[in-house]
């Protein structure tokens, strides 16, 4: 890493909950692979350049930390929850021919054409969590009211668990992803419950199979004879869980934040609707709170840039920041709407990309049009400097999206 920059802290700060930090640009020109200080104390590398972040997240020979490799941690005194410190006793193949059957078990329930499928099932639930919304009145808060909700029973459908639970899954999901807001014992307790309930429910599905996503992979395995096993087959199902509504809740609230926050980029989707698909790629693009970033253990030496990285090092890539990369995106610090192409990097890339970003884009769509007909006066119902951030989570988000009509 380049002894010419100071080691910064990170996280980076930031002015206000949908802005993006201010070293962003200086660290992309100056010190593009930069040391940083994590909250735990230890230190690790942070890429911010697109080329830089895309070439390392395809490579291959690199995954996230496990819990064998000595990596830095992010949490004070190694606390967190089973995705910051890797320490999961249900994990599965990080990287190699394993990972990838893995994926390619589990992607095939992921297809654009199969989220099709579901898209109306997605457009009359969006419907009616609109239309409750409005009938308890304003102000709102858009995020628990539709963005929490429309991704959970979604999963919960998938999965075929029942969203009444949703609650129980919203704490198991903050725990798993907590750096500093619950206790180590708090944590422990969680991911012991989650990992029981899942546990009945792989074994009710063993016996009992049923049209869902869970029920389908069973009887799959089953014949051909090299299906995932119950660990296997919970840990699938605890991080489709976590991954199915925890980030795309989010992604939800901060992309209609983002839209409203000018309301000429409201005004331009009610005027023209055709602009969905390529507004909800620039909301992806556009997001500064994704939170902390993917982490990839570096097991040899390698170059990036011109800087020499040592085997050993915990890097953290900023999605975010790649994706206001001015040598990739004309006008990279304004929202276009109508942006295309627009290779941003907020699924990640190349092995490691995520399975779900078909199912994300998808919610995004539907709950994105539903809005723009059901309420084309919304707005926010405070001023954007009140919007506060999700806190003590590796994963980013508004902690309200409070709106009116």
């Amino acid at each position: 890493m380049s002894q010419s920059e100071q080691t910064v802290r990170y996280p980076l700060p930031v002015e206000g909950a949908l802005d993006a930090p201010a070293d962003w640009e200086r660290l992309r020109r100056q010190c593009p692979v930069a040391g940083v200080e994590l909250p735990s104390g230890d230190h690790a590398a942070l890429l911010t350049r697109h080329e830089d972040v895309k070439a390392l997240l395809s490579d291959p020979r690199f995954a996230r930390p496990t819990a064998a490799d000595n990596a830095a941690r992010l949490a004070p005194d190694g606390a967190g929850g089973s995705a910051v410190t890797s320490n999961n006793p249900l994990s599965l193949p990080v990287k190699g021919e394993p990972h990838q059957q893995w994926r390619r078990q589990v992607s095939k329930w992921f297809t654009a054409k199969r989220m099709t499928a579901l898209r109306p099932r997605m457009t009359a639930t969006a419907d009616q969590l609109i239309d409750d919304m409005v009938k308890r009145g304003h102000p709102a808060d858009l995020k628990a009211n539709v963005g929490f909700l429309l991704p959970v029973y979604v999963i919960c459908d998938m999965l075929g668990v029942p969203a009444t639970d949703r609650d129980r899954f919203s704490h198991w999901s903050d725990a798993m992803l907590s750096l500093t807001r619950f206790s180590k014992e708090e944590i422990e307790t969680a991911q012991t419950e989650f990992v029981q309930y899942m546990s009945d429910h792989i074994a009710a599905k063993r016996n009992n199979p049923a049209d869902d996503l869970l029920s389908m992979m069973i009887k799959e395995g089953e014949g051909e004879g090299h299906g995932l096993s119950d660990s296997e087959l919970v840990a699938t199902g605890m991080g489709l869980l976590v991954a199915g509504h925890e980030t795309t809740a989010n992604m939800i609230g901060k992309m209609v934040a983002m839209l409203l926050a000018d309301r000429s980029r409201w005004q331009q989707l009610l005027d023209d609707p055709t602009l969905v698909r390529t507004a909800v790629e620039e909301a992806l693009r556009f997001d500064t709170n994704l939170g902390f970033g993917l982490r990839r253990y570096i097991s040899e030496d390698i170059v990036i840039g011109d800087e020499t990285v040592p085997r050993g090092t915990t890097v953290i890539c900023s999605m975010p920041a790649a994706n206001r990369d001015a040598d990739v995106f004309d006008d990279a610090e304004e929202m276009n709407l109508a942006r295309t192409p627009n290779p941003h990097l907020i699924f990640g890339a190349g092995p490691h990309s995520c399975l779900g970003q078909a199912l994300a884009r998808t919610e995004l769509q539907v709950v994105l049009e539903a809005l723009l007909r059901k309420l084309p006066t919304l707005e926010l119902a405070v001023p954007i400097e009140d919007l506060e951030r999700v806190e003590g989570l590796l994963v980013g988000g508004l902690r309200q999206v409070p709106v009116c009509w």
